[in-house]
């Protein structure tokens, strides 16, 4: 049987310059030093435009803020305003209606007074308004209030006689009809003074001008809010 041979290694790196020279060129580089006062530099420079980004970017958000707090503050306002509009839009409109209604009630008041001074005036201008439509006419009849009926007589005869009317004058004194009122009749036409009519064709002209101011003053409301 063969002896081993032991294997041994060549140590001797004398005789090898080539492989020394790449270890060395392999090494890496030894790092450069930088002045302290670049550094300083630098990180001055960096705080600075952080300083600056961050006062920017503060602004930006104050701004915005801002014009949100504006807006919700400028609705705010328009809210409240177009309220304290609406109830003072109310209030005047109920003003107004309560000035007219005070108006009415004054005007009666002095018709009512002026009737019981002068029971006669109304149908004594009713009597001269139809003479001169009369002619022809047979008769005219005068309805009014029984205690009128010989004062009416006297005023129609008297204005009969001026106009030339020559049909037949009948005075009809009646409990039911109110003093101051009365009827005027002939044959083909009429004429009627009725305070009770009266009072309802004004209560029906007062809620008719009422509601059409406050229809229009609705529609300015509602042309202001749209705009």
């Amino acid at each position: 049987m063969a002896a081993l041979s032991r294997f041994t290694f060549d140590l001797d790196l004398a005789d090898r310059p080539t492989m020394s020279r790449n270890i060395v060129a392999d090494l890496p580089p030894e790092p450069v030093g930088i002045a302290e006062d670049v550094v300083e530099r630098l990180v001055r420079e960096a705080r600075e435009e952080g300083y600056a980004e961050g006062l920017v970017a503060g602004e930006t958000n104050a701004t915005s803020m801002a014009t949100q707090t504006i807006a919700a503050a400028a609705g705010t306002l328009a809210a409240h305003a177009a309220t304290m509009t609406a109830a003072l839009d109310d209030a005047r409109a109920e003003s107004h209606k309560e000035a007219v209604n005070l108006a009415v009630s004054v005007g009666r008041k002095l018709a009512f007074h002026l009737v019981g001074r002068e029971p006669t005036a109304e149908l004594e201008a009713l009597i001269a308004e139809c003479m001169p439509s009369l002619s022809g006419v047979p008769h005219l009849v005068i309805r009014c209030h029984k205690d009128l009926a010989d004062q009416i007589r006297d005023i129609a005869t008297a204005q009969i006689a001026s106009s030339g009317y020559a049909g037949r004058l009948v005075v009809m004194g009646e409990p039911d009809i109110r003093l101051g009122d009365g009827r005027l009749e002939w044959v083909d036409g009429g004429l009627v003074r009725d305070a009770n009519g009266l009072d309802v064709e004004i209560d029906e002209t007062i809620a008719a001008y009422l509601a059409a101011k406050a229809n229009k003053a609705g529609s300015h409301i509602a042309k202001e809010s749209g705009e």
